[in-house]
């Protein structure tokens, strides 16, 4: 009785506690299993960040429910935002949850896990984590937590304050995931340039971007999760000075109305966000550029939302993803007037990302004929997929490498298909896009 299945849901910051978990369970016996009617076990990591996100949590975790009524399983926990959060309501809602998992408990997965089962032992501690992302790819969190209360996140309540991991036990697990064949990673926390400001009293993102670096057997860092307001103009040097950072920047701007801004007290104004554009363009001329926005914030008048239109239009993100506003509860937002109607808010988003698509096709069009570095991830069918430096795992494109022959590159050859292989690097010449995948030939 040592089997396991382990969904995880939510955000990479998430998907980092789930490989934690995964990886002490491994450590102490318990082996993994796709379907959950062969587990013993069953454990859902859920997301509480917004409504979409906590109704898929709630339907992920009573079709466990159903699983553990059906199967061999003893035991199914749920974990997670949603269950730091909602704890107490969960339990009466659903009882047939056996156990509800606060953040803080990760690293006692396995005492828990044993106590479900009746199991009595010696655990063996471990900071090991089991990638559940390709072995060639991983997510490096630098800090938890959030200190910048944005009027419309629950973050800050549920993950509580910023706290930045010392730079020694980041670099010693930059290491590790090396060693495990990892040569990809993507630098995460939930505002990544306030790494080091509350433990060494002053921001230390580029001293660390440098040490990862030097890691011999990584080829390409990513940054993800800039807050606008904390991106100085000592960085900009960065993508020059470490090749391996790929030149790409992550980048939440939410939206660009100054009184928007302000009642989401985001920090910063337009005329900032859009010199610092600017400015960053001009020091990276490659940059690519990723945003994410929220359309239909309380008080979000036509002329706000037109104000962003215009400026999307004009800025020409490279990568750009939007959302609607979700009414989280115990949030300033959540009590601010004029909330704006679901259709209306719906309306304003297929706007946003047929601008975008737009924009994204046409940018992707511009890089046929060009060649690019291409990271394997995996084969599919008669094709390999995989990205460029200027697509970050699961959220940007893709780069599709077709293996037969297509019109205007017979003077490409490809490699024979069992040179090709996932998590190497190949240099590939784009013969084709679409709004957000590139198609190419090695």
């Amino acid at each position: 009785m040592n089997r396991i299945h382990l969904i995880s849901l939510g955000c990479p910051k998430n998907l980092v506690d789930s490989e934690r978990m995964r990886g002490i369970l491994k450590e102490n016996g318990y082996d993994f299993v796709a379907q959950s009617t062969r587990a013993d076990l069953i454990i859902v990591n859920t997301c509480g960040f917004i409504t979409p996100a906590k109704e898929e949590s709630i339907e992920v975790v009573l079709k466990a429910v159903q699983a553990k009524e059906t199967g061999r399983c003893q035991g199914l926990i749920m974990a997670g935002c949603l269950a730091e959060r909602y704890r107490e309501e969960l339990a009466l809602e659903i009882p047939e949850v056996d156990l509800f998992l606060g953040l803080k408990d990760v690293s006692r997965i396995v005492e828990y896990c044993d106590l479900l089962l009746g199991k009595k032992r010696q655990i063996k501690p471990s900071t090991r984590r089991s990638l559940l992302t390709p072995a060639h790819t991983a997510y490096l969190r630098i800090a938890d937590g959030c200190d910048n209360h944005c009027s419309y996140c629950a973050i800050p309540a549920i993950r509580g304050p910023f706290r930045s991991r010392k730079m020694e036990s980041i670099l010693e697990e930059a290491k590790d995931l090396a060693s495990a064949g990892v040569k990809e990673l993507n630098i995460i926390a939930q505002d990544t340039t306030a790494y080091g400001l509350d433990i060494y009293g002053r921001p230390r993102l580029e001293e660390l971007i440098k040490a990862l670096s030097e890691i011999g057997k990584i080829r390409w860092l990513r940054l993800l999760y800039a807050h606008p307001a904390h991106i100085s103009p000592s960085m900009f040097s960065l993508w020059h000075e470490v090749p391996k950072l790929c030149p790409y920047l992550d980048m939440p701007i939410q939206h660009i109305s100054n009184p928007i801004l302000k009642l989401m007290n985001r920090k910063v104004s337009k005329e900032g966000v859009v010199s610092l554009m600017e400015s960053l363009r001009k020091a990276v001329s490659d940059l690519t550029l990723r945003t994410s926005i929220i359309v239909g914030f309380p008080g979000e008048s036509e002329a706000h939302f037109e104000e962003l239109l215009d400026f999307v239009a004009q800025a020409r993100f490279d990568r750009l993803g939007a959302f609607v506003y979700s009414r989280e509860e115990d949030t300033p937002a959540a009590r601010l007037p004029d909330q704006v109607p679901e259709e209306v808010k719906s309306e304003r988003l297929d706007r946003l990302m047929r601008l975008q698509q737009q924009i994204s096709r046409q940018r992707n069009e511009a890089l046929i004929g060009q060649e690019v570095e291409v990271l394997i991830d995996q084969k599919a069918e008669d094709k390999y997929i995989g990205r460029s430096p200027a697509d970050a795992p699961e959220i940007d494109g893709r780069v599709i490498i077709s293996l037969s022959k297509q019109a205007g590159s017979s003077n490409i050859q490809p490699p024979a298909t069992k040179d090709i292989k996932a998590g190497e690097f190949y240099q590939a010449r784009i013969t084709g896009a679409t709004e957000y995948d590139l198609l190419g030939k090695i």
